[in-house]
């Protein structure tokens, strides 16, 4: 049956409609599941190879109807899925989906849009637009972030990770306008910052494995697990003593192991002063949306200074995976690092310089219609209730935070900065890994962990408690408690 017959369409209609059907039931019974209900275990069980040995070696050769695919959805996929969408989720960040955000989706999906230039949509590429700016004004962005500039901007991304590496490359191009050889190039993040910034610098080439650290100086922490001003402070003046060049600095605002935040303030004046074209990044991909709510905008203090930008709505602004928005003061030097114009792609707006080419801004040159899921979340939603979403996740994590200080068992490892909460049974790290496993393999919730230097440095395991769930309330958070505590 061909793709675009009547009767073919009739089927895949009815067919969306199952999906979207099961997709919000889906939601309806995981995110609203009540405190101590009986669910499936929040983390899959399955074994390794257990889905791939289920399935067919090769596809079939004849159509397959909707109902046999259905069936397996629910008896072989469902249950190789992890929750994330749980209220007892709370491992890792939070992964946000909500309905705007799903149908932004099923219209990208059905406009099948190819959004790598203004030409070949300009819808796509105007309402992204003017979305990173309703959400950096939200943010409370410096004017040079926004597109009314006309040299810096807002772009979506897939994934923080991009932003990361995107910020790697214009730094790398703003250098090399300078004249700075890349053998000379040095750069700069602390050691509790995302792996990405190591991963970026390995597809730059400006580090040949992991543990390569000619270039890249992981600078270390206070007790609080923030970048240390006085060790960047160090590790810039003996580079530049060296005759090496600093070209980049990967700050954070909230670290994934304990959400620290780096003192973008003091950092930048020591890097400014070191070397003042070096680039800065700031990579806030899980808490740069609090920054919505007044009272968390300190979080993003010094921002003024720096260069680019990253947050995360997939994380925490219910809005469903993939959407990293990636702002940038200085878009000529991200243009100079991602830009290639083959004749293939010349059109007149583009060479007249009158519209913003996406593709220019990112790494891959095709491109989905994300900002649709990002717009209607804001539009449906609205800023006030974005606002109070965030903040009864903090008020939550206040809750948990009380309850593990109220039990002598436990400590605290690190002052609680928004919603998430580290802390671990006293004594050794094997006491606390095996209260996360029980916990984990008994299926009502999800936590993780993280290893963290200790008073002496050496490293303590470190249980991780992230509220962020669009379902969680204080009975979700309560019973956890209650879990942990007979799991003891």
């Amino acid at each position: 049956m061909h793709p675009t017959s009547a009767d073919r369409l009739a089927l895949d209609r009815a067919a969306a409609h199952r999906a979207v059907d099961w997709a919000f039931d889906y939601l309806a019974r995981t995110q609203a599941a009540a405190p101590g209900a009986p669910t499936p275990p929040v983390r899959a069980r399955t074994q390794p190879g257990e889905l791939f040995n289920a399935l067919p070696a090769a596809a079939p050769e004849a159509p397959e109807p909707w109902d046999a695919a259905f069936d397996d959805l629910d008896r072989l996929i469902l249950p190789g899925i992890t929750h994330w969408q749980h209220p007892m989720f709370f491992a890792y960040f939070p992964a946000n989906v909500t309905g705007p955000s799903i149908v932004g989706e099923i219209l990208s999906a059905g406009l099948g849009v190819q959004g790598m230039l203004w030409q070949t949509s300009p819808a796509c590429t105007e309402l992204e637009t003017r979305v990173l700016d309703w959400l950096g004004t939200l943010l409370d962005l410096p004017a040079p972030f926004l597109s009314p500039s006309r040299t810096g901007g807002g772009v979506i991304q897939g994934t923080a990770s991009e932003a990361t590496l995107v910020a790697l490359l214009a730094a790398r191009a703003r250098a090399r306008a300078r004249g700075i050889a890349d053998s000379a190039m040095t750069l700069y993040t602390s050691t509790q910052a995302h792996s990405s910034v190591v991963k970026a610098a390995m597809i730059a080439g400006l580090a040949s494995s992991p543990d390569d650290r000619a270039r890249l100086r992981l600078i270390e922490t206070d007790a609080q697990f923030r970048m240390d001003p006085a060790a960047l402070d160090s590790a810039l003046a003996r580079d530049l003593a060296q005759g090496l060049a600093p070209i980049s600095l990967t700050a954070t605002v909230g670290t994934t192991g304990t959400t620290a935040i780096d003192p973008i303030p003091e950092l930048a004046r020591i890097a400014r002063a070191h070397a003042p074209e070096l680039w800065i990044h700031v990579d806030a991909a899980h808490a740069g949306v609090a920054a919505i709510c007044p009272e968390f905008r300190p979080w993003l203090a010094g921002l003024e200074h720096a260069d680019s930008l990253c947050v995360n709505p997939h994380k925490w602004l219910l809005t469903n995976f993939d959407c990293d928005c990636f702002w940038t003061r200085d878009r000529a030097s991200l243009l100079a690092a991602l830009s290639v114009t083959p004749e293939y792609l010349r059109n007149a707006a583009s060479d007249a310089g009158a519209v913003i080419d996406y593709r220019d801004w990112q790494i891959p040159l095709g491109r989905r219609f994300r900002a649709l899921k990002l717009w209607l979340v804001l539009r449906t939603f609205g800023a006030r209730a974005l606002r109070d979403y965030i903040r009864e996740h903090v008020r939550l994590a206040e809750v948990f935070e009380s309850l593990v200080a109220s039990d002598d068992r436990f400590e605290i490892v690190t002052p609680r900065t928004m919603n998430l909460v580290c802390f671990r049974l006293r004594g050794d790290d094997a006491k606390s890994k095996a209260l996360m496993d029980r916990l984990n393999d008994a299926g009502e919730m999800f936590l993780t962990h993280t290893v963290l230097p200790g008073p002496d440095r050496t490293p303590i395991l470190t249980l991780r408690l992230a509220i962020g769930a669009v379902g969680v309330t204080e009975g979700h958070v309560r019973r956890a408690w209650d879990l942990i505590r007979a799991a003891v």
